[in-house]
């Protein structure tokens, strides 16, 4: 594997967790209550997931990019 894959980590305000997906990783999605847990599982999960994806064939290490997003809001002023 000679690119760093894409993972998107999305803050689930209802859940109150941190979702992680990817389409370079398939079959992943997991969540975690912080930031260092959910780095913390995908360090297990992402493993795993390529392992099964690729009939077994391992690697030493595996770069992936993490990406976090939020979203805010804002009150518009009236005028």
């Amino acid at each position: 594997m000679s690119h760093i894959l894409k993972v998107r980590a999305t803050w689930d305000p209802e859940a109150r967790v941190w979702v992680a997906e990817s389409d370079d990783v398939p079959g992943l999605i997991t969540e975690a209550a912080t930031q260092e847990a959910l780095i913390q599982k995908l360090a297990d999960i992402i493993p795993v997931l390529l392992e099964e994806n690729s009939g077994g064939e391992t690697l030493p290490e595996v770069p992936y990019s993490l990406m976090w997003e939020t979203i805010q809001t804002v009150r518009m002023n009236r005028h």
